[in-house]
């Protein structure tokens, strides 16, 4: 043998070589002369197989770097009738590039499809059915059919699978058309079928079907006893991808009885040592699903969970994005099971090469596996990962160790100690961050470890975030009376209070109130009058400037019950480690080794018009329980409407709600407050309620509602809150920009928590207490929103306030002289607005416009016509007063429109009176 000649290094260069692509196909891509489409036309209708395919080869490459080859398009579809396999793939990848752009010369190719789909060859058979049900056009869905058909049931198992699949891209295109022709009762055949891949393609289809088909889909699709035996007989033959299509079926399926779980669990267990990741997930979510049904053996079930910790495990030795997904999915399993890998907390100890993201959901896995019996190990890790040098996750590694020590009681002194090691290191970002967690831990226990402050604040220069800041003052304020410079170190937060960030501001007023509260001297009592003085006068924040006035009125008339509320005893902080919502957490381990269990959230709640898997009734489930399953369901069924846009001219809201804190209520509990809340129902014609904030906008918050008219003359804002996060929320406060009619909420919406995937309603009372927008009239109300549990994030939304819910209940009937005289003096407008026929004439509408609060004042036949004319009078509140509104209606019985006038000095009202009376008359 001769050994291989070396590389010279040296002397003339040589000619670079061409790089080479499969079957030296490199060749296609590099023609770019003139007269190329006439030259490739010519070779199409050649006789010679090579040449041909040669010219379509070059075609498909022109056309996959984006140059535009439509053209020859009748050229190459007559190259489809051929036997040779490799031409007839080049023209039927042709064909589905161009399909859609050329839908009429498509039909050209269908004699071609149908012809191919009887071929003896099996793979040209199943060719054609693949190309046609990939070639999206409606036009051949129903040449598609008889060849569909004939293919389900084809000798050969490899048409049959590929028929199965196409069965699923046509019911995309035309639902009925597949339900019709019976296509789904023959892949639920297809089931019982010899070849396992055949059975696994049936499965996917039916699957894919069930999911977007609306009403119930177990009409579609449904596991049962006789059924499920086959798709696990099947599993055994299956290519890993089958297999997956397989098991995330299995899931759904409802045990009859115990033993029969566990002989679902013990045909699926060899899975868990499957190569393939996906597949290990998708064992892993039928095990699970199962162990619901096996109730009677706390033994059995141990031994599963422990079953599914070392296929878990490995998966963590795989590559770093396939670690990530596993990671997700183990850190909602552990939440369930925490006992499961509790023995493995080394597996998740952070490897110098480790990516961020797998770093950071490791660090979260330990948290939620530690325990008594390893947190030395966890807390020496993480006071090593709090030396490194990514900030990010040295500010997680020292939450983390504070996590530690709230939800472990007996290893609270221990994190104590590690975290003033970190205070001592000196590194501002570990100093700051410890501060925050060293506040919530005097929060979890009160009254224990105050020994630390003194450390805490000789680091009070360094602080510059305001986060930090804020746990800090909170420490001294809530200390106050153990620290014996209290005033002075609160007097240096003051110097700069109005150039410090809105949390900051809200803990500095707290605190000082409560060292006025715990040392009632001399100096308390400036610094008092001083942050009272400027968070009241000198600051614009909302939130700031109510709590101030608050405190001042409270100190000023009763300083006990200042004590009772500024110092009352603070409820301990909760274990948030597991911060998922039991319900939530069942519905989300449903859908392991998905994007959901990556996310976290429910499918409903990051893809738009999804529809959420509907998990067959469980005999074990309550009737709660399945409502809150099937609350995403109605949510994604409603069509929103449109909000009203925001009207010109109108400054937008501006800095508002900047702190955390929660706005307190109203607190003057008058009659007219309270009352408000028992508001009758809305008459007929006020608008429905509407979408004012998306889900999307709103990160998971959507809020429908309308304003309708309430109690005492003030109208009501009627709301529907509805949650599509992944945890709860509760504690909304709403504020509304200037607008014509000075509207404003009388106090915060009352609602309890909303639960993930639920809705829960409120009465909002209004109050004429709000700041005008100018004298124009006009319905447009801007809003501003947020929920504590967002991360104090504010959204905004318009909408548009009906007139019939302004209008005043006890306004006067005005006499006919004083209203001819007003008449004469105020401008006009006037619309035809559309009636019912069977509106009746003029009684019926006195009798819509008098539920809507309109005085009837006089009518009036018109001497010669059908037609007669009634005179109204209305009344709206404003910041200038009440305004009067007058208004004609000309109308005859089974006339199909009415004539409506209206006269005010007020510009901007007519337009309102015309929508108030198209709604009434409609």
């Amino acid at each position: 043998s001769h050994s291989p000649p070396r590389r010279r290094l040296l002397g003339r260069p040589r000619r670079p070589r061409e790089v080479k692509m499969s079957g030296g196909d490199a060749k296609f891509f590099t023609s770019h002369k003139r007269g190329e489409v006439a030259e490739w036309r010519e070779e199409i209708n050649s006789t010679d197989k090579d040449v041909q395919k040669n010219a379509i080869k070059r075609i498909i490459a022109n056309m996959s770097i984006g140059k535009d080859v439509s053209m020859l398009f009748p050229d190459v579809v007559n190259r489809a009738q051929t036997n040779d396999v490799e031409l007839k793939k080049l023209v039927y990848l042709y064909l589905l590039n161009y399909a859609r752009s050329q839908p009429e010369l498509t039909i050209l190719a269908v004699n071609t499809f149908v012809k191919d789909s009887a071929d003896p060859n099996p793979l040209i058979r199943a060719l054609a059915v693949r190309t046609m049900g990939c070639i999206r056009v409606e036009k051949i869905t129903e040449y598609l059919c008889d060849p569909l058909q004939r293919t389900l049931t084809d000798e050969d198992p490899y048409v049959r699978k590929t028929a199965a699949i196409c069965v699923a891209k046509l019911h995309d295109i035309n639902p009925e058309l597949v339900e019709d022709r019976g296509f789904v009762d023959q892949l639920r055949e297809l089931l019982a079928d010899a070849n396992p891949m055949v059975v696994a393609n049936a499965v996917a289809a039916l699957t894919e079907i069930r999911d977007a088909s609306a009403g119930d889909p177990r009409r579609i699709f449904q596991l049962n006893a006789n059924n499920v035996y086959k798709l696990l007989a099947a599993l055994n033959e299956c290519t890993e991808w089958g297999q997956v299509f397989i098991l995330d079926s299995l899931a759904s399926y409802v045990a009859q009885d115990e033993a029969d779980a566990k002989s679902v669990v013990e045909r699926v267990t060899p899975r868990l040592q499957h190569a393939n990741c996906a597949v290990v997930l998708s064992a892993v979510k039928v095990i699970m699903s199962q162990m619901r049904s096996i109730t009677s053996s706390p033994e059995t079930t141990r031994a599963l969970v422990r079953k599914l910790a070392p296929p878990l495990v490995t998966l963590l030795g795989a590559e770093c994005e396939i670690q990530y997904v596993a990671l997700r999915n183990i850190n909602l399993i552990v939440q369930k099971y925490p006992e499961m890998l509790t023995g493995e907390i080394k597996v998740f100890f952070c490897k110098y090469n480790d990516p961020i993201y797998v770093k950071q959901e490791k660090l979260e896995t330990m948290v939620k596996l530690a325990s008594e019996a390893n947190i030395d190990q966890v807390l020496l890790e993480f006071k090593e990962y709090a030396t490194e040098v990514d900030v990010d996750f040295v500010r997680k590694a020292v939450r983390a160790i504070g996590r530690c020590a709230i939800s472990i009681e007996a290893a609270a002194e221990r994190c104590i100690g590690i975290l003033l090691e970190l205070i001592g290191t000196k590194v501002n970002y570990v100093v700051q961050e410890a501060i925050v967690v060293i506040k919530d831990i005097f929060r979890r226990y009160p009254n224990q470890y105050e020994g630390v402050i003194g450390v805490l604040c000789d680091s009070l220069d360094t602080l510059d975030e305001p986060e930090a800041k804020a746990s800090m003052v909170w420490i001294i304020g809530e200390y106050a009376e153990r620290i014996d410079n209290a005033e002075e170190l609160l007097e240096a937060f003051l110097d700069t209070f109005l150039e410090e960030a809105p949390e900051v501001q809200l803990q500095l007023l707290t605190a000082t109130v409560k060292l006025f509260l715990k040392k009632p001297s001399g100096g308390p009592q400036a610094l008092i009058q001083t942050v009272l003085n400027q968070a009241t006068s000198e600051t614009d924040d909302p939130d700031l400037r109510d709590r101030a006035y608050i405190y001042w009125r409270l100190l000023s008339s009763d300083p006990e019950a200042a004590k009772d509320v500024v110092l009352a005893t603070k409820p301990t902080i909760r274990d948030d480690r597991n911060a998922l919502d039991p319900g939530l957490l069942d519905e989300l381990l449903r859908q392991v080794s998905t994007l959901s269990s990556v996310y976290h959230k429910l499918p409903s709640t990051f893809v738009p018009d999804a529809r959420a898997r509907v998990a067959v009734a469980r005999e074990d489930e309550s009737p709660a329980a399945e409502q809150q399953s099937s609350a995403p369901l109605d949510v994604m069924n409603q069509q929103p409407s449109a909000p009203a846009p925001a009207p010109t001219g109108v400054d937008l809201l501006a800095d508002l709600m900047g702190a955390t804190a929660v706005a307190a209520p109203a607190p003057a509990a008058s009659a007219s407050v309270m009352d408000a809340f028992d508001l009758p129902a809305a008459a007929s014609s006020t608008p429905p309620a509407s979408v004012l904030l998306t889900a999307e906008k709103g990160q998971g918050l959507q809020i429908s509602g309308v304003v309708v008219p309430g109690a005492h003359g003030a109208p009501a804002y009627e709301l529907t809150f509805t949650n599509r996060t992944a945890a709860p929320l509760d504690g909304f406060q709403l504020q509304f920009n200037k607008n014509a009619f000075a509207l404003a909420p009388a106090s915060q919406p009352r609602v309890e928590t909303v639960p993930p995937g639920e809705s829960r309603r409120c009465s909002l009372p209004l109050a004429l207490t709000g700041q005008s927008s100018g004298s124009a009239a006009t319905g447009a109300l801007q809003v501003a929103v947020k929920s504590p549990r967002q991360n104090g994030a504010v959204f905004y939304f318009s909408d548009q306030v009906p007139l019939e819910a302004l209008l005043l209940p006890d306004a006067e009937q005005k006499a006919s002289d004083a209203f001819a005289q007003q008449w004469q003096t105020s401008p006009e407008q006037a619309r035809t607005v559309a009636a019912p026929a069977a509106l009746g004439g003029v009684k019926q509408v006195v009798a819509r416009l008098r539920a809507l609060r309109w005085n009837l004042v006089t009518q009036q036949a018109m001497a010669g016509t059908p037609f007669t004319a009634a005179y109204f009078s209305g009344k709206t509140p404003g910041p200038e007063g009440e305004k009067t509104l007058l208004v004609q209606v000309v109308t005859a019985p089974g006339s199909p429109e009415a004539k409506v006038a209206v006269r005010s000095s007020v510009p901007g009202f007519a337009e309102m009176v015309f929508a108030s009376m198209q709604r009434a008359l409609a």
